[in-house]
C-alpha cells in the first residue's frame, strides 16, 4: 500500500512539473531557433529621460512598427540612480538578415530623422546606449 501510495505521489509531481514547465513552441510559421531578441539599454542625459519616453510614446515605437521591429517590452528600473536616467527595452527580429533591414530602414526613414531632431532641440537625450543580441533557450515562454 505504502509502495503504490509513494507511486502515486511520484507521478502526480512529475505530471505537475510537466504540465508547469514551459515546453519548447513553434510558431505558426515554423521554428523559431532564427529568432533574435536585442536587448537594448539607453542611459538619457540628466533631466531627458522623460523626453526619451516621450519620444518612444508618441514615434519610435510606431516607427518599429513600420520596420518590422516587433515591440516586445520596456522597462525602467525601479530605484537607485538607473531610476533617474535609464531606459531598457526588448525587441525581436526573425533573423540576423532581417534585423539588419529593420534597423536600416528605421535609420534612414525621414519620419525618424524629424522625430529625433525635434525630440533633441533642447540637447541630445542619450547618453550612451547598449546593444546585445540574445537567443531564447529551448525552455523559454517567449520565443
Amino acid at each position: 500500500m505504502k509502495t503504490m501510495l509513494r507511486t502515486v505521489v511520484v507521478l502526480g509531481v512529475l505530471v505537475a512539473g510537466w504540465m508547469v514547465c514551459p515546453r519548447p513552441t513553434v510558431a505558426a510559421d515554423g521554428p523559431s531557433a532564427d529568432k533574435i531578441f536585442e536587448r537594448r539599454i539607453y542611459i538619457a542625459n540628466p533631466g531627458k529621460l522623460p523626453a526619451l519616453h516621450a519620444r518612444f510614446r508618441e514615434h519610435t515605437c510606431q516607427l518599429f512598427k513600420k520596420h518590422g521591429i516587433e515591440l516586445v517590452g520596456f522597462w525602467t528600473p525601479m530605484d537607485g540612480e538607473e531610476a533617474q536616467n535609464t531606459l531598457i527595452y526588448l525587441v525581436a527580429f526573425p533573423n540576423a538578415e532581417a534585423q539588419k533591414k529593420a534597423w536600416k530602414a528605421f535609420q534612414d526613414d525621414p519620419e525618424w530623422k524629424q522625430a529625433k531632431a525635434a525630440s533633441e532641440k533642447d540637447g541630445v537625450l542619450v547618453r550612451e546606449m547598449q546593444s546585445k543580441n540574445l537567443k531564447a533557450t529551448d525552455y523559454s515562454p517567449l520565443r
